[in-house]
């Protein structure tokens, strides 16, 4: 078990707070004994994990506020001088991206160069992890995995605005020096999150469980399309397992790391439904035409953190699909199930 002692009694920011991945980690660093701090909009869909699951009682501040606006950024960070921040919140997601392209590249572009600033301009912020996504390289459909040194691009808006942070990112990087700022930046780029709690739209999970709850037909756009499935646990993993080397960081300058699953659980859509149909149910399914593109092939190379942070996912794809239709098994049956289920499957996975 990885005990993350270090993060004990650490004041930690973490921006978008009550998203899926945001409310997860809030309950994990709680559990360590960090002091959690939330910057974050209302939750965006009904249910959801940040109130099912009461994350709000594992706060120490509780902000509601767009990273958009720099004044809120630099009010939150200067008010509760976090050590650390995990920078999640974001505008995640593909299709919406070409629904709203401005709103997504003011949100994960400006918003992170907001966030970059008022840490540069706080004495207490020491490290900060930035959290993108295994979409920021140029995808040539390649069979081989992406290695962070790779071209990055990104054909979607989504894609192109996470690309577009990471440049934002890297000049912050390299420009503390000449600010006289000592401060490490990383970026962790991770797969296809999944696991229990996620109710967003055009999410492959979500979208069975709604067919599945409500007896629905699930359509699906791309059955072929092959990515880097992961339980949201195993991202976290890795997540703090750099929040902690920044605590004892010695250059101060920061990096990108890939954060992906075995080559075996890199499977297409198909094989993550017929895995959750054993698992759980079989959802009616009914196969569309996708109209925006989308690549067919996305797999990432992690030996980079595997040989540098000794990390690795310790779930693979069977036990994280099983892990997941746990989670909305329980919360369906017993919605007050949810806390139990979760600080269940959070201490399961540190023992793993």
């Amino acid at each position: 078990m990885d005990n993350f002692g270090k993060l004990a009694g650490v004041d930690i920011l973490v921006t978008g707070h009550t998203g899926f991945t945001g409310s997860w980690a809030c309950h994990w660093l709680h559990r360590l004994g960090a002091r959690v701090h939330g910057l974050a909009l209302e939750p965006k869909t009904q249910p959801n994990i940040f109130d099912a699951t009461g994350a709000i009682d594992v706060l120490v501040s509780h902000t509601i506020g767009n990273i958009n606006d720099f004044a809120t950024v630099q009010t939150c960070v200067k008010k509760h001088k976090p050590k650390l921040i995990l920078h999640l919140a974001a505008q995640p997601l593909v299709l919406e991206s070409y629904a709203d392209p401005v709103g997504t590249y003011m949100t994960n572009v400006q918003g992170t160069v907001h966030l970059l600033e008022a840490a540069r301009l706080s004495e207490h912020v020491s490290g900060i992890l930035c959290i993108t996504t295994d979409k920021v390289y140029e995808n040539r459909n390649w069979i081989h995995p992406y290695r962070e040194p790779d071209r990055l691009g990104g054909a979607d808006p989504y894609s192109a605005s996470k690309a577009a942070a990471e440049l934002v990112i890297a000049s912050y990087r390299a420009s503390l020096p000449s600010w006289g700022r000592q401060m490490t930046i990383d970026c962790a780029r991770g797969g296809n999150i999944i696991g229990g709690g996620d109710w967003s739209d055009n999410r492959l999970i979500p979208d069975f469980v709604r067919a599945t709850v409500n007896d629905t037909a699930l359509e699906i756009r791309n059955p072929s399309a092959t990515r880097p499935w992961q339980h949201v646990l195993c991202l976290i993993h890795g997540y703090l397992t750099l929040l902690e080397r920044m605590l004892v960081a010695e250059d101060g300058t920061g990096q990108a790391w890939n954060f992906g699953p075995d080559i075996d659980d890199c499977v297409p859509v198909k094989s993550v439904l017929d895995h959750l149909a054993a698992a759980w149910k079989p959802a009616q399914i009914v196969y569309g035409k996708a109209i925006q593109h989308e690549a067919q092939l996305l797999v990432l190379d992690s030996t980079k953190a595997r040989q540098t942070l000794g990390w690795r996912p310790r779930w693979g794809l069977e036990q994280t699909l099983q892990a997941t239709a746990e989670w909305y098994r329980t919360f369906y049956h017993d919605r007050s199930a949810a806390v139990q289920i979760t600080l269940d499957q959070i201490d399961r996975y540190r023992g793993a």
